[in-house]
């Protein structure tokens, strides 16, 4: 998912109680059908959060990177409806969900920052809903890459980006040698 950076959120959520927690590569925060008990920041490394399929797929719902709520949806539900995957070693902010409860309806300030935070998201969201309907891996990048935050991952990370265009890594690899041929044979 787009990484959706908003400072003031973070910082209110990590001045709230709260401990923080590290995180080894792949394994898992929590697993669909878990009851929601925190609130998380990622404060660094990587967490995706899929949804298993009965087919097999896995749907990549959000790539959260530092400075990132994770599933921050789920606050309003009683279990969680993805698993979240740390795809780096990671560390994350934890609080609990009736203390950012307690916060939110006590301090309004707060509760207009988390209001405008789950508006970015819902604008993210939208905007990865647009991508996946393009026809062409080629228009699915370049829709990807002019969001304003998003940059084309390092060589090791492109599984991560075909997940999040909704294509196979192939596909993908595929694309991305066209264009660098293209950008090769430009230059001379």
């Amino acid at each position: 998912m787009i990484a959706i950076m908003s400072t003031d959120i973070v910082n209110s959520i990590q001045a709230l109680r709260g401990s923080h927690i590290a995180l080894e590569q792949d394994t898992r925060l929590f697993c669909q059908g878990d009851f929601v008990q925190a609130v998380y920041i990622v404060e660094d490394g990587l967490i995706e959060l899929m949804r298993p399929h009965a087919d097999g797929r896995n749907l990549l719902l959000q790539r959260a990177s530092r400075h990132s709520v994770l599933a921050e949806a789920s606050i309003y539900t009683d279990t969680y409806h993805c698993d979240a995957i740390v795809c780096q070693t990671s560390q994350v902010y934890r609080v609990a969900k009736e203390d950012f409860l307690a916060h939110f309806n006590s301090h309004p300030q707060f509760a207009h920052q988390w209001a405008a935070y789950l508006a970015k998201s819902v604008q993210s969201a939208r905007f990865r809903s647009e991508m996946l309907t393009l026809k062409t891996i080629s228009e699915r990048l370049d829709a990807w890459l002019s969001w304003p935050t998003n940059t084309l991952p390092k060589k090791g990370h492109w599984r991560s980006l075909a997940a999040e265009l909704g294509v196979s890594q192939e596909a993908l690899y595929r694309e991305l040698a066209k264009r660098r041929f293209r950008s090769d044979t430009s230059g001379h």
